[in-house]
Parts: structure tokens; sequence; C-alpha cells
């Protein structure tokens, strides 16, 4: 098996396909990424730019350039020592438009006599055997919506929608409604498809249709084209995406592994707590977002919890007083809350398919059935469980379940048997939802409601965690190192909600609790929105990405605050609401009163921002497992959610300072971020090109007044030394007496090139221009040094 280095992530697009990867292979390898890390390459939906919804699994997606472009990409990437790491979707595929995806067409038109029935997850008894395709519009001007349907051909048509038609089933010139009524699929207003949808969907989107990979000919078919590439050497790795959403992940790994002769394979896992892969599973890790939310929180102070709980509280207070409802008591209350209501409301169709399955049920105590059903996967701490790992998380679902609604105790008690059966249809499908309840609760709800502090509320992180110390960082590190050493990490993806330096800005609030409290009381007087936590997540996410646009700010705005539902909704937009969101963003630039205010607090807590985004880099990167770059987060990244993260990226830019810093200079800490840029390809070169020294992970004890402001760890001829708090470091006066202990004779510094003495070290020393070091020793050191890899196959 081959194992990359490093990996840089690339948005593939129509706008930046494989050929304009080919362009910047050179920038790349001179950066210091051993793989390229690809987005979905099939053909997707027409105008995707993400690729998670495939309609052909057959092909490399012309728009992104073709199966000649991989070719070339994959030639040059050897010749230059890369690798290439492609992501791959094999949970669902897209069906927005019907005539793109044959399999799908092929179904609507035949049922389930079609062969591709075998290959889509459909309850067709729960419809009298038709699809439930929730496309129709509202009825209005005392019309039908269904008498808009038009018979074009064998087509069914609404508006730019086009259906299949069933065999013979437009015979005899029938209307458009008669039609529709033979055929094996029914449209339905969009508003039922929560309710009544009777196939699965990756999550709640009805674009997105699930596949059974569980079945053979499905899993040989749909990853025909995937094997190919790794078979012939033009891929060397996959990502899997979403694999909770498989039947049988652990089984797909199985024949994955067999069909690409043992491939380097990541998985998209979101781990929750504690939690740990599957050992038995055939994959090297996670994509990284556990790592990352390790890697946030040593950066927050824990001495700002109390300040910033008693916020919460009184944010969370003042919202829930007009309706009279209790506040949440805490985060952990909010997810249960949240859970709960997607159980009920957005997944309810999956969860009154999950009672179908429960045997001996009736009308009567279908209706108990489905209630306990929708507590106990509110109640389930993790997003899935993969029997029989993980059957103590359903024991504990079912004592909390209990706690929660004792009057389901006996329906909960009856459930527990058939869902801790592995083999049972019950189990498997629970398994399959309930990752879809937390995945929507948690990160599509809960997360746009907590405004604690924000740069917690990432995906894969718990916020209820507040920040960790040496001790558990270190424990955790020497935790990956010994368990999954080749596991990804990361810091950013097409995913996160608020980019790692956003995030290491809005982490600097944990030090001045006081002072945010203060900035954000006179934000909400002078720009009024009504609604208290959401403005504070708001304004966090203003500070943190300053100077973001006014567009940016107010997407930003409006699908946060869509996607917490308090004051206004995806499906129910309130407009009054929505324009004053729109006004307090427009005011940040336009008003002096709140610019004023606003960039007073921006300037306090820039710098300490900067040096916290550097040592989360710098320590991400040369931390246990397989460091990856984002595209483009080599310079300081300001991107919010999607689609702000996947904004085209100034490669010219990167190429200007790479040259400047590769011929000696040494950037100031400052608004260009070309500084990032040194820090990035100094470890992503040392990583690539000395793995030698990245086999452990020792923490390295500091000593003095400032010793609990430095992070500092020795790989194993590498050592990482890191600023953590600096505005508490600033307080007290600086670094003072502080000294690292190091082991052996001197080292060098690859940032700066300055050498320093070995044994024990004055981090005032180390850390005099940047509030970063990166240590090796002084011997074989040369931090300009161009290691000759032409040709060099560097997949390890």
């Amino acid at each position: 098996m081959k194992i990359p280095l490093t990996t840089y992530r690339l948005q593939i697009t129509a706008a930046f396909d494989l050929a304009a990867v080919g362009g910047v292979l050179d920038y790349l390898t001179e950066l210091g990424a051993d793989w390229l890390y690809l987005s979905p390459l099939l053909a997707a939906e027409e105008g995707s730019d993400h690729g998670y919804d495939v309609v052909d699994h057959s092909r490399i997606d012309p728009v992104r350039g073709g199966a000649e472009a991989l070719t070339r990409l994959a030639a040059a990437a050897t010749d230059a020592g890369r690798g290439i790491l492609v992501d791959i979707v094999p949970n669902h595929m897209g069906v927005a438009t019907p005539h793109r995806n044959l399999w799908w067409w092929n179904l609507l038109q035949h049922g389930p006599a079609s062969r591709y029935a075998e290959a889509f997850d459909v309850d067709w008894a729960a419809n009298g055997n038709r699809i439930v395709l929730p496309v129709l519009g509202d009825d209005a001007d005392g019309m039908s919506e269904l008498d808009r349907l038009q018979v074009v051909g064998d087509e069914l048509h609404y508006y730019d929608n086009r259906f299949p038609l069933a065999p013979g089933s437009a015979d005899g010139g029938a209307d458009a409604r008669v039609v529709h009524a033979r055929q094996h699929y029914e449209l339905v207003n969009w508003r039922r498809a929560d309710a009544q949808l009777n196939y699965r969907r990756f999550f709640s989107v009805n674009t997105l249709a699930g596949l059974r990979v569980e079945v053979p000919w499905v899993f040989d078919e749909s990853h025909r084209e995937i094997v190919r590439w790794v078979q012939e050497g033009l891929v060397h790795g996959l990502r899997v995406d979403h694999p909770d959403g498989l039947a049988d992940p652990g089984g797909y790994l199985d024949r994955l592994r067999d069909a690409t002769d043992g491939a380097y394979v990541l998985v998209e896992k979101i781990l929750e707590g504690d939690e740990q892969l599957p050992t038995s599973w055939a994959t090297a890790g996670t994509t990284g977002y556990d790592a990352l939310a390790d890697f946030d929180r040593l950066l927050v102070d824990p001495a700002g919890q109390g300040a910033l709980d008693a916020l919460e509280a009184r944010l969370q207070a003042e919202a829930a007083a007009p309706t009279g409802d209790a506040p949440p008591a805490d985060w952990a209350d909010l997810v249960h809350a949240r859970k709960r209501v997607i159980a009920d409301r957005t997944l309810q169709a999956e969860v009154v398919r999950l009672a179908r399955l429960v045997p001996g049920g009736d009308a009567t105590t279908e209706l108990t059935t489905v209630d306990a059903l929708a507590e106990l996967l509110a109640c389930f701490p993790v997003y899935r469980s993969y029997l029989p790992v993980g059957i103590d998380e359903l024991r504990h679902a079912g004592v909390e379940a209990a706690r929660h609604r004792p009057d389901l105790g006996p329906a909960i008690e009856a459930l527990l048997p058939l869902l801790g059966d592995p083999g049972h249809p019950l189990a498997v499908r629970f398994q399959q939802t309930s990752g879809m309840v937390m995945a929507k609760g948690v990160e599509d709800t809960a997360y746009y409601r907590f405004s604690r502090l924000t740069s917690l509320n990432e995906v894969g992180a718990d916020p209820g965690e507040f920040a960790v110390d040496m001790a558990e960082f270190h424990r955790r590190q020497q935790t990956r190192q010994a368990t999954f050493p080749t596991s990804m990490t990361t810091l950013s993806t097409h995913d996160t909600k608020r980019s790692e330096d956003v995030r290491a800005r809005i982490s600097v609030l944990a030090e001045i609790p006081a002072e945010w409290e203060s900035t954000l009381r006179t934000l909400r007087a002078t720009a009024p929105l009504g609604d208290a936590p959401f403005e504070n997540l708001l304004w966090q996410a203003i500070v943190g990405s300053w100077p973001a646009t006014p567009e940016r700010l107010i997407a930003y705005a409006e699908k946060a605050a869509r996607e917490a539902g308090t004051s206004t909704t995806w499906t129910s937009q309130n407009a009054e609401f929505e324009t004053a969101m729109r006004g307090l963003v427009t005011a940040s630039f336009n008003d002096p009163a709140v610019t004023q205010t606003l960039t007073a607090f921006v300037d306090r807590v820039r710098q300490a921002g900067w040096s916290n985004a550097l040592s989360n880099k710098l320590v991400q990167l040369t931390a246990p497992g397989v460091p990856d770059v984002y595209q483009g987060s080599e310079l300081w990244d300001t991107s919010l959610v999607d689609p702000d993260n996947r904004r085209p990226v100034d490669y010219d830019l990167r190429r200007g300072y790479l040259a400047r810093v590769q011929d000696g200079w040494l950037p100031p800490v400052d608004e260009t971020g070309a500084v990032k840029l040194l820090v990035t390809t100094r470890a992503l070169r040392l990583r690539r090109d000395q793995p030698e020294r990245f086999y452990r992970h020792s923490p390295v004890p500091a000593f003095g007044a400032a010793a609990d402001h430095v992070i500092a760890f020795d790989r194993g001829g590498a050592v990482t030394i890191a600023t953590r708090l600096p505005l508490g470091l600033a307080a007290a006066g600086g670094w003072g007496d502080t000294i690292v202990v190091l082991a052996g004779g001197p080292v060098v510094d690859l940032l700066t090139g300055e050498r320093h003495p070995g044994a024990s070290v004055s981090v005032a020393a180390l850390l005099g221009r940047y509030p970063v070091a990166l240590l090796v020793p002084a011997d074989d050191a040369d931090p300009t040094r161009t290691t000759d890899l032409e040709g060099a196959d560097h997949a390890r």
C-alpha cells in the first residue's frame, strides 16, 4: 500500500478542472504536497460545483476534464513524484434531473420490475408500488398542479422536469392526470416529502437517493470506473464519503479493499467524544475532523468558560422569554431537543419506515412505536453503531430515552432486542437512520443555535467540550500515533462551518469574555435584530471573517439564520427579520457607530488571532497523522460555510509569495498571510522529504512563569514549539524566564534559519520573530534546501 505523507485538497469544478490541477502541480510540489487530494470526479448533476450528486458511475465528468485529463494529470503527477487521492460517493446518486441518471430513469419507467429496483432503497409497499417524488409546487389560482402536467412523446413533463412513461401507459389518448396515475411514481407537493417519502435519501436532500452498495452487482457497477483508476495506477488512494449511510460499512470497506488490492482508504467518519474508529475496518483512518477538534480546543482559554456560559444562558433566556418556553439547560439539552424535532418532522418518513419493520404492529401500536423510535434516535449518543460494535451506545440510548419519556418505557424495552440484533432489518435501518438524525439535529441546527463560542461549533467537534489542556492534548496525539498513525488530520474542508483562521480569531474571545460581552451589548444596541443567541453567533462570524465583503456576510447570515430556524426558515422565510438581518450586515460597513465598535474589537483580537492561526497550522502539520491542507489555506482564509469555502483560489499570488520565501524572505505577521505560507511550506516539505523525523509523539517539557502558554512536542527529530493564549501571555509580561528542555545538541529553526543551543532553550529567544518554531538538529538543517525529487515516488 502506498501511503501519503502530506496531502493538498482541491475542489474540481468546471472552472477549475483536472487540466487546471496540472497547471498548479509544480507549485504544489514546491509547496510540499506529497499527494493531490481531489473532490469527486464522476459525472454529476449539471452545474454541480461539489460533485457529490453523481449521475453516472461509468465516466469522469466531462466538465471536470474527462478521462483523458485524469490520465494526463496522473502521468504528470507521477513524473513529479506525487500521488493522487480521490473522493468517492458510494451512498447515494443525484436524481434531481432524472433523464441524466439512467439508473433512476429506468427505475421510474419500470418500477419494481426494473433491474435498478434492487439498486435503490425504495419501500414500494408504503405507497402502492409507486415512488413518491416531491416535486410539485403549491396549488394556485384554483388549479391543481397536477393539471399542469403534459404528455410529451414518451415523457411526462412538469415545467422543465421530465419523467419517463411506463410502456403503454399513454395509449388511448388519456389526459396527463390519468397517465400520471398509471406510472410507477407519484408526483406530489414538495411539502409532503418529510412525512411521506418512501426512498432513502442523503439526510433530508430529496434529490440524493440512497444506493444499496451491499448488493454485489450494485457495488461492481458503481465502482468499476473507480477500481480502474486504482488498478491502472492513475489514483493511489480513495476517500469514502458518508460511510454511515451504508447498510454495512465494514463489509463495504472489505469489498473495496479486495477490489483495489488494499489501496489507501480514508472514511469521512465523525467520532463523538472518546469514540474510536472500529479497528476491524479496512481503512487507514478518518478524514480528520476528530483531529481538528483537538487542535482548536488547545487554543481556547478554559478560564473564559464561566463567563461565556453565563452570557449564553442570558441570551438563551432572553430568546425564550416571549414564548414562555424554558431555554435549553446546556448543550446536551439543546442537542436532544433538536434531534427530537428532526426525528418528528424533517425525517418523519424515515422513522415511520422503521416502525413498519417492527413485527406484529398495527395502526394503534405504530404510533407508540414511532414515538419510541424517535426518542431512541434523539438519545443516541454517537452517529451510529456497527453492531455488535456500539451495543453499549444503544443500551445508553435506551436508558436515556426511558428517562426522558417514562411513558414509553415498555415500548422502548420491546424495541431494544430487535435494534441490538445485527441481522434484523430494523437494526440495519436504524443504524443508517441515527446518523441522519444526528447530522441534521446537530450540525445543521444546534450548531446555529448555540452561540457560546462558535469556533467550537465545528463538524466532528463537541461544542460541549470547551477546552483541552496540554496533558490531554498529548494523550490524544499519542493515541492517534499508536492506533491510526496514517489517519488524516485537517483544519479546513469543503464542509467546515468556519475556516481555520476564522475559528482561530473567534477563540481569542475566551481570553477576554468581559470585553466581548461589552462589545456585543453595544453592537446589539446599535443594530438590533431581536434574536439574542443568533446575534451573538452572527457578530462572532463577522469579527472572525473581517474584512469579508457585505455580499459574503449576507449570504452567510441568510444560511445560518435559516438553518437555526429560530426567526426564519428555509421553507417559511420571515421577510421582516431577514431584511433587518441584512441591514445589520450592511450597518457593519455603513453605520459609523457600528463600524467603529466592530473594527475596534477586531483590532483588539487580530494579532492574537494570527498567533492562534500560526500555532494551529504548525501543530496540525507536524502532529501525528497525514496532514491535509485545504485549497488556498496556506494564506489567511476567512471563509465561512459553503459555498463561501469553495471560492476560487488565486494561485498566482501564492506562487509569488512562495518564490520569495524560497529565496529567503521572512515575511512579517501581517494581513498578507505570507507568514502562514512560510510555516506551511517548511512543515510540509519536512514531513514529505524527511519522514524519518516523524515516528513518535513525545511532550517537550517547559518551565517558567509562562510554561502554560507553550505547546511543545518532539516527533522523533522534529520539534514543534507554538504559542497558546497569546493575550494572557502578553498581559503577564511575555515569556520571561520560560524555557523548553530539548534533547541533543544545537538546533535550527527551519522557519527563520536561526541557530539555538540544545538542552535548556529560552522560549523568548525561540519565538522572538514568530509565535511558532520548527526545530531540527543543527548538523543536518538547511531551511532553503530543495531536495531533488525528480521522478521519485513519494507515494510511500
